[in-house]
């Protein structure tokens, strides 16, 4: 049975109803009953659709009567008259309040309720004002606080995280795609180039009979609104708020028009430019010559070797080292989507994750990894459940009884150990020295100032147990700038002490970021990508991790978790106390 939203989308609108109880006064329980059946329903290995049709909804914990019906119903009609009408209780701008960092549905009903504020203007204006100070729990500094995420959000407003573009962008392609009259067909922009945020959703396709295709995408059951219909392109915008735009073109000039609207425009400047020096005019449909007449290529490989370049991959069109690349035909192999062998970095119900050991490794199995790297938090990061020296011993204790009995994958018994002010570590040397990998991370005191950071990060590398350093700069895309720190600093002394730098994976993250992978891999810094996950579907959150990768100019061989177990635990050894 097709369902009309998927587990995930699900979860986000339980997650979502839970905020719009508490924004509504609801009983405190009510409200933490969804937020628990989402996390619950998130963690459950098994997929949405079997577990509807085998009756085993309703008996999972947290999940009643009531609850179930709500999922059924959204799952296979995709709306819920009860979440639509909490939604119709608050003006939809109210909703851009709850962006702001640190701003929760506690903060958002107060200022609601006892000032009327139900924009960002309107809240602004009343921060900058001193109006809001007069309400409890609210100050000077919280009124800072405010404009400082208020400007944050401004300048995130219309980008989505990578994966809710590719989310609302994969089954329009599809739908082009799969129209009888298209030849060609490729997603475009910054999508394919795979950035971290996306703000709009282009689409290419080639055709003798464009305006079929265009009839076709503007009805496409997630368009809500059509704002241009021309005889080759058309403009949408979709259920999800983004942007859609579709071009039609005529087959032979889309090799040029992919490579026109895959930018970037930097990328696509440099283009021109040595196009011009062969006496060559490029644009989305052709190559000119002097003369006037057209010069065609066959596909994009045909383009750049026209303008003596090797050619480039999309996630390297950012006009950075490719030309450099591409000139000397030195373009890397990139790390490929399936060359990852494990994984570090996972999280369990030890600690704040929502699955156990064993299901876990059930699921990095998979996905056809070797190994797995369990590293729940140390005992400062209380607020998650750390565990302290006992509770981690024991849990080594299950890592090794689990291993005894596998015949398949190896659990790596780890510890995201948290950085201390100081940049001391939360558990002593000799703890770390037990481990087979420890990775160091900071969750806290995030306001210190760029000497007094990189002196933390620098510290915590040199320490003789830790063998990487995890999300580094302590980012959060669309909700929270990096900390200050000397990147250079961090990054010479995990080259000088022979450690490594995660890419973590997780969408919200995406930390080391490209650039700065790229900086650590002209050091001879190996990479690992993790998952970060909490939950059994987050170990697939990888992917992303790889298109950072690719956007470093990463192979497979600056990569440590591309190696298979018996050379992977070889060169962890080499990061480890001797």
């Amino acid at each position: 049975m097709p369902l009309a939203l998927e587990k995930k989308e699900i979860v986000a609108i339980l997650e979502e109803i839970g905020v719009l109880l508490e924004l509504a006064g609801e009983n405190p329980f009510k409200t933490r009953a969804y937020e628990a059946a989402a996390r619950t329903l998130e963690s459950d290995p098994r997929s949405l659709e079997d577990l509807i049709q085998s009756g085993e909804l309703g008996k999972i914990k947290g999940i009643g009567k009531a609850l179930e019906e709500k999922v059924v119903t959204l799952a296979t009609t995709g709306e819920l008259d009860y979440y639509s009408a909490l939604r119709a209780r608050f003006p939809e701008s109210l909703f851009d309040l709850l962006r702001i960092p640190g701003f929760g549905p506690k903060k958002v009903k107060a200022v609601y309720e006892k000032l009327d504020i139900a924009s960002l203007d309107a809240l602004e204006a009343a921060a900058r004002e001193g109006k809001l100070r007069a309400l409890d729990g609210f100050g000077a500094k919280t009124e800072q606080n405010i404009l400082e995420g208020i400007e944050r959000v401004r300048a995130y407003q219309g980008r989505v995280l990578l994966p809710l573009a590719e989310q609302a962008a994969v089954p329009l392609f599809e739908w082009i795609r799969d129209h009888p009259d298209t030849i060609r067909s490729s997603l475009c922009g910054s999508l394919r180039r795979r950035r971290e945020t996306i703000k709009d959703i282009d689409l290419l396709a080639s055709s003798e009979k464009p305006d079929g295709i265009l009839e076709t995408f503007v009805k496409h059951p997630s368009v809500v609104k059509v704002t241009g219909h021309g005889g080759t392109k058309a403009s949408v915008v979709l259920k999800s708020g983004m942007n859609a735009d579709l071009r039609v073109v005529a087959d032979q000039e889309f090799p040029f028009a992919l490579n026109y609207f895959t930018g970037s425009k930097e990328h696509n400047t440099e283009m021109r430019a040595r196009a011009k020096e062969r006496g060559l005019r490029l644009n989305e449909y052709a190559f000119t010559r002097e003369d006037g007449s057209r010069l065609l290529c066959k596909d994009e490989e045909e383009i750049y070797r026209t303008v003596g370049l090797e050619y480039v991959p999309p996630e390297l069109r950012e006009c950075t080292r490719e030309f450099e690349w591409a000139e000397a035909d030195k373009i890397p192999e990139l790390l490929g989507y399936g060359d990852l062998m494990g994984t570090l970095h996972c999280h369990t119900t030890a600690s704040d994750g929502a699955a156990d050991l064993e299901q876990m490794a059930a699921a990095a199995e998979a996905l056809g990894y070797q190994y797995l790297g369990i590293a729940d938090h140390s005992k400062s990061a209380a607020y998650a459940g750390g565990l302290d020296e006992k509770r981690l011993a024991r849990q080594w204790s299950e890592i090794d009884s689990f291993n005894k009995k596998s015949k398949g994958i190896r659990l790596l018994k780890g510890s995201e150990v948290d950085i201390l002010k100081d940049g001391s570590l939360d558990f002593a040397e000799e703890v770390l020295a037990d481990c087979d990998y420890a990775v160091a991370s900071i969750h806290s005191l995030l306001n210190l100032d760029e000497a007094a950071m990189t002196q933390r990060l620098v510290r915590a590398i040199e320490s003789p147990g830790i063998t990487f350093l995890g999300h580094l700069s302590g980012r959060l895309l669309l909700q929270r700038e990096p900390y200050p720190l000397n990147l250079a600093k961090v990054l010479d002394a995990a080259a000088r002490n022979g450690k490594w730098i995660e890419i973590n994976a997780n969408p919200w993250r995406l930390d080391l970021d490209w650039r700065a992978s790229m900086e650590a891999k002209e050091r001879g810094i190996l990479l690992v990508i993790n998952p970060d996950a909490h939950s059994t579907e987050g170990i697939s959150d990888n992917r992303y991790g790889i298109d950072v990768a690719r956007r470093a100019g990463l192979a497979q061989a600056d990569v440590a978790n591309t190696r298979p177990l018996k050379e992977f635990l070889k060169i962890l050894s080499a990061t480890r106390p001797h």
